[in-house]
């Protein structure tokens, strides 16, 4: 009986060291880098709060170029790493790639749908945010035009703006003006550029601006301090890098979708498929904290706070610009 012991717990350790040998998970970041203050930086502070909360380690890698992509993501997955967790919707190509090549490693794909069972598709409900803190840029502009400048001219960027006008317009703004900063990936990294569109803008009159571009967009945030006006953040809380002039950021929890796919992996639950987060599911938000909480009436504090719940419940809806490429506004 001792005997049929020892050999019962023997296997039950070698299966649970098989389980903690398959779980040896990486993440792969767009070209901006991890601390971009914005969609990849969300996306560590994921990877960092289950490595603190579980003890686990994880590997990271930096792609210098789009053009490394494919070769980051490989490495790992001849390397038995599992789940790689990949953050650019860019990659979409070189990630399906990958992922027939090794059918028992576990992918995720942030911001993209990839039709494969090892492979888990995080999608945000961006619309739902952007329309509440369209809603707070309104209600708060004094001249009741506002702006929104993309990144890359995609669709989902377009996703953001349509909820941001949406929102703005339910707001009273009365002038909504959108730009975009350009046709490439590099658009996404070019602060300069973000600055100059938004000079622009508050020449025409904006006094709140919108940034949804990545990198590029912590040259909006700098140029409206400077000018005295207002922006909003987008993917992180970009609150606290412009105290007094960020009237809020349009958080999308990317630390969410990365603590919850590692989280599954560690305890073997890890499923493909696409999950769709919104404001329902915390996938996105608005932002109020010490940095702007001087800048949010009660009043405009209330009708978020409506609106986000209204949205969250069903009652409100928001038209998502990808169902047709269409935008009502």
């Amino acid at each position: 009986m001792l005997k049929s012991l020892l050999v019962t717990v023997a296997f039950a350790a070698t299966i649970a060291n098989a389980s903690a040998a398959d779980f040896n998970p990486a993440v792969v970041y767009g070209t901006s880098g991890k601390f971009d203050k914005s969609f990849n930086e969300m996306a560590y502070t994921g990877a960092e709060k289950f490595k603190a909360d579980t003890g686990s380690s994880y590997r990271d890698f930096e792609a210098q170029a789009d053009s490394q992509a494919e070769q980051g993501i490989r490495n790992f997955a001849s390397r038995g790493f599992s789940p790689v967790i990949v953050t650019n919707f860019a990659y979409k190509d070189q990630l399906a790639k990958v992922a027939k090549e090794f059918p028992d490693v576990d992918f995720v794909m942030l911001d993209d749908v990839i039709d494969l069972p090892n492979v888990r598709s995080v999608t945000f409900k961006e619309e739902q945010g952007s329309y509440v803190v369209g809603l707070v840029a309104a209600l708060t502009s004094e001249s009741k035009t506002v702006g929104f400048i993309g990144g890359m001219d995609i669709p989902i960027i377009r996703k953001f703006g349509c909820g941001y006008a949406q929102g703005a317009s339910a707001g009273g703004a009365t002038n909504i003006i959108r730009n975009m900063t350009g046709t490439t990936g590099s658009a996404f990294n070019d602060p300069v550029k973000g600055g100059e569109i938004a000079a622009s803008q508050m020449g025409q009159g904006a006094d709140v601006i919108f940034a949804a571009a990545g990198g590029t967009g912590i040259g909006v945030l700098q140029k409206v301090a400077d000018a005295g006006k207002l922006s909003v953040g987008v993917d992180s809380n970009q609150n606290y890098m412009h105290p007094g002039s960020v009237l809020t950021s349009m958080v999308k929890r990317v630390d969410v979708a990365v603590y919850n796919a590692l989280m599954d992996a560690k305890d073997g639950k890890f499923t493909g498929g696409v999950q769709s987060l919104g404001l329902a599911e915390n996938g996105v938000d608005w932002s109020l904290d010490e940095y702007n909480r001087k800048l949010i009436t009660p009043e405009v504090e209330a009708a978020a706070k409506k609106a986000k719940d209204d949205i969250a419940a069903g009652t409100l809806k928001v038209h998502d610009y990808m169902s047709d490429d269409k935008c009502p506004l």
